[in-house]
């Protein structure tokens, strides 16, 4: 397949999410709301060769799996894209007092109306917590939401793209210093992974980070420690005073347009 075939099987991208789409922890100042991330990187790969292929992002960090529906799917339906991702209820796995059949649910009805206008739609299982000591005690729960999700994609004709299988990921340099958004790196791997689940070519390079080094205990516990200071105090706070990292921010691509190579 060569880049102009990329090109002519989709004219019209939409990413819908939270901050794992926006592209949180892959930085880049020059673009809107400062990140780049892996739906960029796959647009642009998409895009080699297509004059008229037109991109929009309308996911925005912290959204919970009601406000992504409410806020994004009416406007991602009225744009009338061929190509539709989305990654829903991450955030929302990481609240107490979740019914996770209700929230698949609501999820349900998102996916079938997306797949109902004929666009190709991919959505993702959240990924295997099992290896984080801070998210562990979450591993259950996310394997019932993605036992759930699985059963969506095979009702609706969507396509899968298996977070929870993605072994590469077990590795702290895939994520970035929250240890909840993916750095660079792992931004980067998964668009090849998007790109591959689609069926297209591209030229992103692989990642190969090499062995993992070792890092000593005490070396560990002051990185621990200046996470928990850095990140965790102020996320719980957040969370006490009812605020979101997403507030006051805005879809960085709302409409569908080019995207620069």
């Amino acid at each position: 397949m060569s880049d102009i075939d990329n090109a002519m099987t989709y004219r019209k991208y939409v990413a819908l999410g939270d901050s794992f789409t926006e592209g949180v922890g892959d930085d880049d100042p020059t673009r809107p709301n400062g990140v780049r991330g892996w739906a960029d990187r796959v647009a642009e790969q998409l895009a080699r060769g297509n004059d008229g292929f037109g991109y929009a992002n309308l996911a925005i960090r912290g959204r919970l799996l009601r406000q992504i529906l409410d806020e994004q799917l009416d406007a991602a339906l009225a744009l009338e894209p061929d190509l539709v991702t989305i990654y829903a209820g991450g955030n929302d796995i990481m609240r107490p007092g979740l019914d996770l059949d209700v929230l698949v649910a609501q999820y349900e009805e998102a996916i079938a109306a997306l797949t109902g206008t004929g666009a190709r739609v991919l959505m993702w299982t959240a990924y295997d917590v099992g290896w984080a000591p801070v998210f562990r005690h979450l591993r259950g729960r996310v394997a019932i939401y993605n036992e759930l999700v699985r059963g969506v994609a095979d009702r609706h004709g969507a396509t899968l793209v298996d977070y929870w299988r993605f072994g590469e990921y077990r590795d702290y340099r895939m994520w970035d210093f929250d240890r909840l958004h993916m750095s660079p790196e792992g931004h980067r791997n998964m668009a090849i992974r998007v790109l591959d689940a689609l069926g297209a070519q591209h030229r992103i390079e692989p990642v190969d980070l090499g062995p993992a080094p070792v890092v000593a205990r005490p070396e560990q516990r002051r990185a621990d420690a200046k996470w928990a200071r850095e990140f965790l105090v102020p996320w719980v706070g957040r969370r006490v005073r009812r605020e979101s990292s997403g507030d006051g921010i805005a879809p960085k691509r709302p409409v569908p347009a080019p995207i620069d190579l």
